[in-house]
């Protein structure tokens, strides 16, 4: 890069995955430096219909003790049945498999904020407005310690 020239700065509307997975992996690496904390793991939990496809399921990460669960879906007309439990009971495994403490996740007031609330997590920080109209929460939920093993 000619060092007198700045960086260009290019709108893209729907970026490529692979520049958004570029930056994710910078940001890590970033994090990783200013942390000195290197144990992210991503997960995915994948519902599946009869014939197979994607219909649904959760995904999200772990680091430094925290487990982020950035999305969980299940379609509407499979909703009340029971999916949506066992998807976060399994992320709440996943997240106690790798030694978290606490469970962090991000919902709209009109997503499921009650049906987290259910399940132990509490509103950290609300965003008024976002969309308009409306309110984005910061939702997050302790974990028990682990228990120590006995000889």
């Amino acid at each position: 890069m000619n060092a007198s020239q700045p960086p260009a700065v290019v709108v893209e509307i729907e970026p490529a995955p692979e520049k958004i997975r570029l930056l994710e992996e910078r940001l890590y690496a970033f994090n990783i430096e200013a942390t000195g904390i290197a144990d992210g793991q991503s997960f995915g939990l994948i519902l599946h219909g009869a014939d197979g496809t994607v219909i649904g399921g959760a995904y999200g990460w772990s680091w430094g003790d925290t487990c982020h669960l950035r999305y969980l879906f299940v379609p509407a007309e499979l909703r009340s049945q029971g999916h949506g439990t066992r998807l976060l009971r399994s992320v709440e495994q996943q997240a106690l498999s790798r030694s978290c403490r606490q469970i962090v996740l991000e919902t709209h007031d009109f997503q499921a904020p009650e049906f987290y609330r259910k399940f132990g997590f509490v509103v950290t920080g609300i965003v008024e407005g976002y969309p308009r109209g409306h309110r984005f929460f910061t939702m997050a939920k302790k974990l028990p310690e682990p228990v120590p093993a006995r000889c």
